[in-house]
């Protein structure tokens, strides 16, 4: 496998200032390099036109690329969705998926093949680990969709995977993605979702960086949690509730709870009640998502009456909440059905 050094389109722009100065180039050179990779999809170092060609063959002798994604299969549900299904070379295969929402188009993305955090309502949980993805694997997603024409509004890292385990590089990504050079995709488009990890959530606090935080919860207690997601035996609901007030003492952003509704499980008024003791003095607004079954899944999803009362009980508590009903369950791309075609 070529080694991620080596990939182009997986450095940040002061590193490829530093690549093309250390080959004798001019550092303004690096701006051109770094924008035809990024914002005008480059696919090989000979694409790069305003580079002299000494320059590109020294590269190419040096052993630098550019990556790419293949686009494998393409689905799409009656209701608009899009789901997009990517080889990586020498790998397994990733998915990512575009939805629009009241004119706005959202891209849903992938920072893993599979997962490793085994979330019981997740068919990506159930596929287990298969590899992280390098920044330049996660920023192509959005590059290969763009190139059939969409104009995306918001970017979420809430496909295949766990973000903050996969940390250097989804922030790797996030600030290519941002680069003014690239895409200059703002930082308050993107989202970056995450189960619960602790010093995930606490380092990136002091990033400095103004993205969206999503915390996928699912229950207000401890033993329910722990039922429904294996990672969360290693980390309390006290815990994890505490980094996120750390993180906003620092960054003083508001932060999503996502909350998937399942039958009988996590779906009571009483659970509600719980979940607005728990995120008392917190700064949340609150996704209930519908559940979503796939092969093999023991849970069914919450009726809507019972969803609309869990939902009431909130905004009564006074939490902004909004209910995120199925989009593009018919080809697997809903919420937790992302690699249910493996399974």
């Amino acid at each position: 496998m070529p080694r991620m050094d080596k990939d182009l389109k997986n450095l940040l722009k002061p590193q490829v200032e530093e690549l093309v100065i250390g080959l004798g180039g001019k550092r303004y050179w690096a701006k051109y390099l770094f924008s035809f990779i990024h914002a005008k999809g480059a696919a090989r170092i000979d694409d790069v036109t305003t580079l002299p060609k000494a320059v590109r063959q020294q590269l190419t002798e040096a052993g630098f690329f550019i990556s790419a994604l293949q686009t494998a299969e393409t689905f799409k549900d009656p209701d608009g969705t899009v789901k997009f299904v990517f080889s990586v070379p020498d790998g397994p295969r990733i998915e990512s998926v575009l939805l629009e929402d009241e004119g706005r188009l959202t891209l849903c993305i992938s920072c893993q093949a599979g997962c490793r955090m085994g979330c019981r309502f997740c068919a990506t949980g159930q596929l287990g680990f298969q590899a992280d993805l390098t920044a330049a694997q996660i920023v192509d997603q959005v590059y290969r969709i763009m190139a059939t024409g969409a104009e995306i509004d918001n970017v979420v890292y809430m496909g295949m995977g766990e973000p903050l385990e996969n940390y250097d590089q989804v922030l790797r990504s996030v600030r290519i993605l941002n680069d003014p050079d690239g895409q200059n995709i703002g930082q308050r488009r993107i989202t970056i979702s995450t189960c619960g990890l602790p010093s995930g959530i606490v380092r990136l606090a002091d990033e400095g960086l103004q993205v969206r935080l999503a915390l996928s919860l699912h229950a207000p207690t401890d033993e329910v949690r722990q039922d429904l997601m294996p990672m969360a035996r290693s980390f309390s609901i006290a815990e994890i509730l505490q980094a996120v007030e750390t993180y906003q003492f620092k960054t003083h952003r508001r932060v999503t709870i996502e909350y998937c509704m399942i039958q009988g499980i996590n779906d009571s008024p009483d659970q509600a009640r719980g979940l607005l003791k728990i995120l008392k003095g917190i700064d949340a607004n609150v996704n209930l998502i519908e559940f979503n079954p796939f092969p093999g899944c023991p849970f069914d999803a919450s009726t809507k009456p019972r969803v609309q009362h869990f939902a009431q009980v909130l905004r009564n508590g006074g939490l902004d909440t909004a209910i995120r009903f199925r989009r593009g369950r018919s080809i697997k791309a809903a919420c937790g059905q992302l690699g249910a075609d493996c399974l």
